[in-house]
């Protein structure tokens, strides 16, 4: 079952949320949550950080702090923007809410907030209508290479367009594609200078015909925010509360238009775990959550620990599996502890090969559904969509009933669709219609509706599009009695417009199938029993991941998925790809010393962060550095608004007068070299010569006028700052290596 199943819109008692109606107050809003989530619910004001593990109730925590602030009448309503990262989350974020009374604020996406800020103000920062956003990015990117006369097979064309997607929400340019590229060690499908080109030609491309792509709604939202200081002001005028969920996936472009939202201002909650960091292929980076206490200093942080979703035996793997990782996201691991009862033991299983693990799986889910187990609250997840074939294969022949996690929207199902029509046509008309004759409640009437699209009360025999449609029907006629139970006098026209609002927000309705999906997508996500199928060196971690950072992204993808899990866990993996193949695969390393007979790999010891509370330092006090505020980026020579990530790191215009030392600049030359030389890496990625110019430049003496130099982010800072100030001041840097 997803996440939205149990925190419907609608009012469940024990499943959803425990109340009848809205709560009575603002002190009934606080009622049910443990002490963490009561101190995140009450801390209203500054900033606040709440690092929450898997199943601990993060959502449960936001969004009763914004209702009980509302209730309180400490927040205004239209004052308050909730941010975060799916259509589907948001979706679920404004059902909460509108439960617990606090109706009227807005819980979006990042890019349906830009986008509609950008509608109302085009007209009067740039004139005339926006341009037309092009709804698939990879027809343009083909064109490009054609004008180049560059050929690209479906792969490469795939993988350019990612590379192109990550570079826009990284903020690099197409010159500095290559530079970039190396530094984040991505894997370029061709070479990083011809990538570059076919950028470049993709943004002369769109210029050309008057387009702009999804990334170019936050691009062109921050420059007007940047540029128009009047246009700024009365967004900051508008929305004075932030909340951003899963803070952990923010990109360096969406914290760049958080930071122009803001203001000087620190209203500010975010909530993340930098141990399910596991989009990082897309520009996002854990770095901001994690630097949250260096940026305000004065924030309060929740940790949150107490899992109220899985079993004990399910997260002590999960805790034993980060407890072997290494580097930063794990120095701020969370160990969870469970809040259910007992459950059984994960359950290791080793097959000859792939097909003989598929059939297992697909056995073992049949005497599950045949036990009792509903079909929904069954998942199978693997690493790549390419494994899903044999699992759809499997699961047909043991007549089981599946979905597929990423496939068609719901809402997009041509049954659906009919079944709209008919719904909305019922709604307006139902007094004429003879299949609402004697029908009086909602969830008959919907019944009466949707029996003339193909709905009958006992599902038909087998698999297939006829059981496939009948279960799309048939999630309608759930989600009409759960409506009706929230809300008793809902009439056929409220049931119309509240899957209008779900369409919108793509929050579909539970489907009964078994879930298949990867785990990228499954995050979020949870079921009773969750199968992980294909564990296996080569496959998680995948062939490709060989750098540490790479190979801990891998495990915190493990990890994700075994918290999904609430109650039965099962991994298993295959000896060979196909029968009668060669036996020369191993199950994978993540799972040395937590399954039965292995010895742990080196890693991490002791416990990982428990939850409570950390109160920050008020910024005003004595030897408190002010966190540093992100302003719009002006030439310091002649004042002009700067939106070229080169001149921004020089801090002027390319053609206004350099005042550089170029005795500094020659200076930090050397150190970097010798810093290249000792860390084996290139020496841009210490630093770039712009930002060596910037430096020598700007000529810091302190670490926050360091920190202000674009190009010198918090890890170079901490790595390297001592040693750059040190230069700076003509002295000679410290013989640490400040490796990066």
């Amino acid at each position: 079952m997803t996440a939205a199943t149990h925190s419907t819109l609608f009012p469940q008692g024990t499943g959803g949320s425990p109340y009848p109606g809205p709560p009575s107050d603002a002190d009934a809003v606080l009622e049910g949550l443990d002490p963490e989530q009561r101190e995140v619910a009450t801390a209203l004001h500054g900033p606040v950080c709440v690092l929450a593990g898997a199943g601990t109730g993060k959502t449960r925590a936001i969004t009763h702090r914004i209702a009980y602030g509302v209730r309180a009448g400490i927040l205004p309503p239209s004052s308050v923007l909730a941010v975060t990262f799916t259509n589907r989350a948001a979706g679920e974020m404004r059902g909460r809410l509108r439960q617990l009374g606090a109706q009227g604020v807005q819980a979006r996406t990042f890019h349906s907030a830009a986008l509609r800020q950008l509608q109302y103000f085009w007209p009067k920062a740039v004139g005339g209508s926006l341009p037309r956003i092009v709804d698939r990015k990879i027809q343009l990117v083909a064109d490009a290479a054609a004008a180049l006369g560059t050929r690209l097979d479906r792969n490469e064309l795939r993988d350019v367009t990612a590379e192109i997607e990550w570079s826009k929400v990284t903020q690099t340019v197409p010159a500095d594609y290559p530079y970039a590229a190396a530094k984040a060690g991505r894997e370029t499908p061709r070479d990083p200078a011809e990538i570059a080109h076919l950028y470049a030609a993709y943004e002369d491309l769109k210029r050309d015909r008057a387009v702009i792509d999804f990334e170019d709604v936050l691009l062109l939202t921050v420059a007007i925010l940047q540029d128009r200081h009047d246009i700024a002001e009365q967004v900051r005028a508008q929305y004075q509360h932030f909340v951003v969920d899963e803070y952990q996936d923010v990109s360096p472009l969406q914290q760049r238009l958080l930071d122009l939202w803001l203001g000087d201002r620190d209203n500010l909650c975010v909530v993340g775990d930098a141990s399910q960091t596991i989009y990082s292929f897309t520009g996002a980076t854990p770095d901001h959550l994690l630097d949250f206490r260096l940026r305000h200093p004065g924030a309060t942080v929740v940790k949150l620990v107490r899992d109220y979703r899985s079993t004990p035996q399910v997260v002590r793997l999960a805790n034993a599996l980060l407890a072997q990782a290494r580097g930063r996201a794990a120095d701020h691991r969370l160990e969870l502890v469970s809040q259910r009862p007992s459950g059984p033991e994960p359950a290791y299983t080793e097959y000859t090969d792939e097909p003989a693990e598929a059939e297992g799986a697909a056995r073992r889910i049949r005497e599950l559904i045949d036990a009792g187990v509903p079909a929904a609250e069954i998942a199978v997840l693997f690493r790549t969509n390419s494994q899903s074939e044999t699992y759809e294969q499997a699961l047909a022949d043991a007549g089981v009933p599946y979905q597929l996690r990423g496939a068609e929207r719901f809402f997009d199902r041509p049954e659906i669709r009919k079944a709209g029509i008919a719904l909305r046509g019922a709604a307006r008309f139902g007094g004429n219609d003879s299949l609402l004759d004697d029908v009086v409640d909602l969830p008959s009437q919907v019944r009466a509706v949707l029996s003339g699209e193909g709905w009958t009360s006992e599902p038909p025999a087998g698999s297939g599009a006829v059981r496939e449609r009948w279960e799309s029907l048939a999630a309608l006629v759930a989600l009409a009695h759960d409506l009706a139970v929230a809300r008793p006098r809902a009439t056929l026209a409220d049931f119309v417009t509240e899957l209008e609002e779900r369409a919108g927000a793509q929050h579909a309705p539970t489907v009964q199938g078994v879930t298949l999906a990867s785990l990228h997508a499954a995050k979020g996500l949870e079921w009773d029993v969750v199968f992980l199928v294909g564990v296996a060196e080569g496959m998680l971690p995948i062939t490709y991941a060989r750098t540490d950072e790479q190979i801990e992204e891998e495990r915190r993808l493990l990890y994700v998925g075994v918290t999904r899990a609430r109650e039965r866990l099962h991994l298993s993996w295959a000896l060979s790809r196909s029968p009668g193949g060669r036996p020369n695969r191993r199950p994978s390393r993540f799972l040395d010393g937590l399954r039965p007979g292995t010895t742990p790999t080196v890693g991490r010891t002791g416990a990982g962060a428990a939850g409570g509370v950390e109160r920050g330092t008020p910024a005003s006090a004595a030897g408190t550095p002010r966190r540093l505020q992100r302003t719009p980026a002006r030439c310091r020579v002649c004042g002009r608004t700067l939106t070229d990530a080169g001149e921004m790191k020089l801090m002027r215009c390319a053609d206004c007068p350099s005042d550089m030392d170029e005795g500094l600049y020659e200076r930090l030359r050397e150190w970097r070299a010798a810093q290249a030389e000792r860390s084996g890496q290139p020496d841009f990625c210490v630093f770039t010569d712009r930002t060596l110019m910037a430096i020598a430049e700007a000529c810091p003496e302190t670490p926050a006028e360091l920190a202000r130099i674009p190009g010198v982010l918090s890890r170079k800072l901490r790595s390297y700052g001592a040693d750059v100030l040190a230069i700076c001041a003509g002295q000679e840097p410290g013989q640490e290596d400040g490796g990066d």
